[in-house]
């Protein structure tokens, strides 16, 4: 993997500086000397988050994909809910799910004493997101920075625009494309599910009611996940290696082993089932073209310029 890792980095330094030409208010550069150690400061936070418990890499990673899909990557997704304000968080797809927010709070501490006022929480979350996966095995890329963060946030939108565990290969190219990412895209992205875990809710139709799938995995499934009760019972995507970025997700795919049904959508007689069956013979493809879409993403409508704000707390505006 290590061989993956430095190929990707060279590969995605490369597309980095081809996103920062469309996005010319992004650079990897951009705190080189307002806060040089920055990247040291957010690796070593995300060393100690995922050291302690290896699902906050994937928590952390979910958490930059309903950022950005809501209205863009402004670190919206971190602000609380006051008497004043309604948020994210409790928007359904986040509520009682979406986590990790004390990792982002304690590195955000470490880099405000070291470069105050300086850096957004959406850069943060950015640089947090790729290190967590770097930390599990998966791949490197440079991350273009100079995002701001919102002063608003869209539990609407959040409720909207991010995908459901439900939804059919059709509603997801769509859903993505809406976001000007493509088919290929979602696919990479979809790779995102070779780490963490997802609560039964999420999948009791498919384990009990899906017929494209394995049925001792099925069992195995409905062991932990009652047809009734349960909801919040946990199950990784990946039974193979659940804490370790690799291309095992794209193999149960191919044997019918998807968690989700939106999964399992990806192969099932569908456009995409070549580009699987790729990624689950050729993780350096797979780590490829992750790392060239999570720069995509991540260039989801960013603030810059005087638009938002740097915030001091990630959960308030100032």
């Amino acid at each position: 993997m290590a061989s993956i890792i430095t190929h990707c980095f060279l590969t995605l330094s490369l597309l980095a500086l081809f996103a920062c030409s469309a996005h010319a208010q992004l650079s990897p550069n951009f705190y080189a000397t307002t806060c040089p150690n920055l990247q040291g400061i957010v690796r070593n936070g995300m060393r100690q988050a995922v050291n302690r418990e290896s699902r906050l890499g994937a928590s952390i990673l979910r958490l930059f994909f309903h950022d950005c899909f809501v209205n863009g990557c402004d670190a919206s997704i971190l602000l609380d809910d006051t008497a004043t304000f309604t948020g994210e968080k409790n928007a359904l797809p986040n509520q009682n799910s979406a986590r990790g927010f004390e990792v982002i709070d304690a590195i955000k501490s470490q880099v405000e004493a070291a470069c105050s006022a300086t850096v957004s929480c959406a850069d943060i979350l950015a640089l947090a997101a790729r290190d967590g996966v770097v930390l599990l095995g998966g791949p490197s890329w440079s991350v273009p920075l100079g995002r701001r963060d919102a002063r608003t946030a869209s539990q609407s939108a959040a409720n909207s625009d991010l995908p459901s565990p439900f939804a059919s290969l059709s509603t997801l190219i769509s859903s993505f494309a809406a976001k000007g990412l493509s088919a290929r895209d979602m696919t990479a992205l979809s790779g995102a599910h070779t780490i963490g875990q997802a609560q039964c809710f999420t999948f009791r139709n498919r384990i009990y009611n899906d017929t494209n799938i394995n049925p001792n995995f099925a069992a195995g499934r409905r062991a932990t996940c009652p047809a009734t009760g349960g909801n919040t019972n946990l199950a990784p995507f990946d039974i193979q290696t659940p804490n370790f970025f690799d291309n095992s997700y794209y193999q149960n795919l191919v044997t019918r082993r998807g968690l989700l049904h939106s999964d399992q959508e990806l192969f099932n007689g569908g456009s995409q089932d070549a580009l699987v069956r790729t990624y689950s013979i050729n993780r350096f493809a797979f780590a490829r073209d992750f790392a060239a879409a999570m720069v995509k993403m991540g260039n989801i409508s960013p603030l810059s310029g005087t638009n938002g704000e740097i915030r001091l707390n990630c959960r308030r505006v100032n």
